[in-house]
């Protein structure tokens, strides 16, 4: 498939695609005259790729781990280094840490928001500042 298509179905856009193709995430085939050719597989590789996007990974540690995963069903394969395992493990620490700082923060947001919601019942928000009465 050329790339249009390719971009259509993954919903990834052209130069994102070949930004992938140029770090390594992607191959393409060429045609006879110069266009790019896809397999049906590059549609998983791309959702693989935006996936491990949104996790916090970067380019350069997605191009190692794609060679572990297979295509088809993005089911690990054996090719995957113990140094590869270790550097993915303190990814997803990463993640697990980053994680539980949201949640703190939103803990903190519910605290504020329970604290100024019950107190709304009472102070009067000033004309046309969107202020509550006696706030600066």
């Amino acid at each position: 498939m050329r790339i249009g298509e390719l971009a259509r179905r993954s919903g990834v856009s052209e130069r994102s695609l070949r930004y992938y193709e140029a770090h390594g995430l992607l191959r393409a085939e060429r045609t006879p005259g110069g266009h790019r050719d896809y397999g049906e597989w590059a549609v998983d590789r791309v959702i693989r790729i935006q996936a491990l996007y949104a996790a916090g990974l970067n380019s350069k540690k997605i191009a190692q781990l794609l060679p572990c995963m297979r295509d088809g069903d993005g089911t690990p394969s054996e090719s995957a280094t113990p140094r590869l395992v270790d550097e993915l493990t303190a990814e997803r620490e990463r993640l697990d840490r980053m994680i539980a700082d949201l949640i703190r923060s939103r803990g903190v947001l519910d605290d504020i928001i329970t604290t100024a919601s019950a107190g709304l019942g009472s102070t009067a928000f000033s004309a046309g500042e969107g202020t509550l009465a006696g706030s600066p």
